[in-house]
């Protein structure tokens, strides 16, 4: 799944040795695979718990919308703590309350109970948005301004490491220990069954908890670089002489990023139920849970060819090449049936995987001194995660496979973005001035 980025602070502070900065990223990154590996873990759980609960597909996805509604209502509290407590604190609590949510996990799967795994899992999501808020910042302090950039990308590529390794570990450990994950797509379950199914995540979130518990201890004694004056915002009185509302790849960016959301985490959370169908793969959710692997794995191996695209293609382009791309896989995953349908719905991956950074680049370009405000619209923007649950709806009123026609509507407005919306106007310098 797609992380939000930071705008980079214009000033850094070093840490006091070479040693020191190298043990500050790895535990940087291992944040980046931790919230990655834990997002996608739903991928798994949420046919897991259609089953469990026997839920449509509308109730379904409304765990997903439950866990991105957390990034709208926690990102702004996420803030505020930050400003009181400082980033380290709130690295260490952000952990802490992920740790809290996936032990709440556990108690929802002993009652078991739906209302209980939403409010758990809404909890884990805020731990994670506020995590998004404090570590990016970290990304590019710990070291030189000039490889900053190399920092954020390895950190990325370690989320993305993390969403590639989550449907393993969900496909062995919860579709693999049930019986609902081990039937056939559309298999009645007792309600012994469904007990002993919903028990089955347990384990899982408890070894899911200890790694956060580690990871809380370990950046709490270890001394990280204090953020100093790179953390501060430009002065406000020089931001009074723009507009954000008057550049046009901001304004359109922010949909941008909302709709594409919508797009890409329907396509992974309903990914396990439409193939494991009988006219695609007909594969149980456990088998299905193993090919989302190549879903997410195709998104590490298109950021990696992207970026290199990139460096003699205008960004635009390449943007408009993959969302036509992503809009014909998505044609032929709705229209097609068997292997053709879900190697089509795998492939949406490869093509999804730069919208989220080229659409957040292009929309703070030519910002100048409104970058950071305009960075926190778009972050803002994640929420667009929520709306999942039109997709829900509309595979219950219509059809699974006839619900990914709302993903390729999201493909085009994405094309629309790169061809027209994404070209800036009134674009300024930035004239922040460097910090010390």
């Amino acid at each position: 799944m797609a992380m939000a980025p930071t705008s980079t602070p214009t000033g850094t502070t070093k840490p006091g040795n070479g040693e020191t900065y190298r043990a500050a990223l790895i535990l940087l990154a291992s944040l980046f695979f931790m919230w990655g590996f834990i997002t996608v873990i739903n991928n798994t759980l949420l046919p897991h718990l259609r089953s469990v609960f026997d839920l449509n597909y509308t109730q379904t996805t409304l765990i997903e919308s439950v866990w991105f509604i957390a990034y709208f209502v926690a990102a702004i509290p996420s803030a505020k703590l930050i400003e009181r407590v400082g980033y380290k604190r709130s690295l260490v609590i952000g952990l802490s309350i992920m740790a809290v949510g996936a032990l709440g996990m556990t108690l929802a799967a002993s009652i078991p109970s739906y209302g209980v795994t939403l409010a758990m899992l809404f909890v884990i999501a805020a731990g994670i948005t506020l995590l998004q808020v404090a570590a990016n910042p970290y990304v590019a302090v710990v070291g030189s301004p000039e490889t900053a950039s190399s920092r954020l990308n390895l950190v990325q590529a370690m989320n993305s490491a993390g969403t590639m390794l989550a449907p393993s570990f969900g496909a062995y450990l919860i579709l693999g220990r049930s019986v609902g994950g081990t039937s056939a797509e559309g298999a009645v379950l007792t309600d012994a069954e469904r007990l002993a199914d919903a028990q089955s995540v347990i384990l899982p979130y408890v070894l899911v908890a200890a790694v956060l518990v580690v990871l809380a201890v370990v950046i709490a004694r270890f001394k990280l670089p204090d953020m100093g004056a790179a953390g501060r915002r430009v002065a406000a009185e020089e931001r009074k002489h723009h507009s954000l509302w008057r550049h046009r790849n901001l304004v359109f960016g922010v949909p941008a990023i909302f709709i594409y959301l919508i797009a890409e985490i329907g396509v992974a959370n309903l990914f396990v139920n439409f193939v494991s169908q009988r006219d695609i793969a007909n594969i149980t959710h456990e088998q299905a849970g193993h090919y989302l692997t190549f879903l997410w794995g195709g998104m590490m191996v298109g950021r990696f060819l992207g970026s290199a695209i990139m460096q003699k293609v205008a960004a635009e382009k390449v943007l408009a090449a993959f969302s036509i791309g992503a809009f014909v896989v998505m044609l032929i995953a709705t229209f097609t049936q068997g292997h053709t349908a879900m190697w089509a719905l795998i492939s949406v991956g490869l093509f999804h995987s730069i919208m989220f950074p080229t659409i957040f680049t292009l929309g703070i370009r030519g910002l100048g001194p409104l970058t950071e405000e305009g960075s926190g619209l778009l972050i803002m923007a994640i929420a667009g995660g929520a709306l999942v649950i039109v997709q829900g709806w509309l595979a219950d009123r219509y059809g699974l496979q006839m619900s990914f026609l709302l993903t390729a509507v999201c493909e085009l407005y994405v094309l629309f973005y790169a061809l027209w919306g994404a070209k800036p106007t009134n674009a300024i310098e930035d004239v922040r001035p460097q910090e010390t």
